[in-house]
């Protein structure tokens, strides 16, 4: 076994760097393709934080970043179990409209994005998020009720089916307003 050690003067005995080479009769139980002519095997980098194995939650906090950027997680949350009890509140016939009214805002988003108009980008991500709660808590009624997935699937497309096309609720407030600005110029 070869042994190699680098230290400067002043630094002490511990703080000391150093190498181990392992002996060549090791070397030959390893295959002979994996130990070409270098026994150089790579460098174990030492990490300056906690363990890996421990969860940031338990590691301890080493500035107040770390605090601030997990308050508004808890906002978050509480949020969402406040949509979802107002989402849990209405009927399957409310969930089924509110699903609709906002496939066509979202519908309007994709349009106003294709036509360069001003947007904002989060909305396509909130309004998804949005509909994924409404259909979730529409299936977990379904379950309540013993609706299995392929009877739930068949229902899905009959409501589907049933649709009937109408205006997202920004566009309707978007033509009321042109028929309201259209009549002021009239009257005047």
């Amino acid at each position: 076994m070869l042994s190699l050690a680098v230290a400067s003067p002043a630094a002490s005995a511990a703080a000391a760097a150093s190498a181990v080479f392992p002996a060549k009769s090791s070397l030959s139980a390893a295959p002979r393709w994996r130990w070409s002519s270098s026994s150089f095997s790579g460098i174990q980098i030492q990490h300056k934080g906690p363990p890996l194995g421990v969860p940031l939650a338990a590691a301890p906090a080493s500035s107040s970043s770390a605090a601030r950027s997990r308050a508004p997680s808890v906002v978050m949350m509480a949020k969402r179990q406040e949509e979802l009890t107002e989402i849990r509140a209405k009927t399957i016939e409310e969930i089924n409209d509110e699903v609709v009214d906002l496939k066509g805002e979202l519908l309007m988003l994709r349009l106003q994005k294709s036509a360069r108009n001003e947007f904002k980008s989060s909305d396509f991500r909130r309004m998804r998020k949005r509909i994924a709660r409404l259909l979730t808590v529409k299936r977990e009624r379904e379950i309540e009720e013993g609706i299995k997935k392929r009877l739930s699937r068949k229902l899905d497309r009959q409501w589907k089916r049933s649709i009937v096309v109408r205006p997202p609720p920004s566009l309707k407030k978007l033509q009321e307003e042109e028929a309201a600005a259209e009549a002021a110029e009239k009257s005047a």
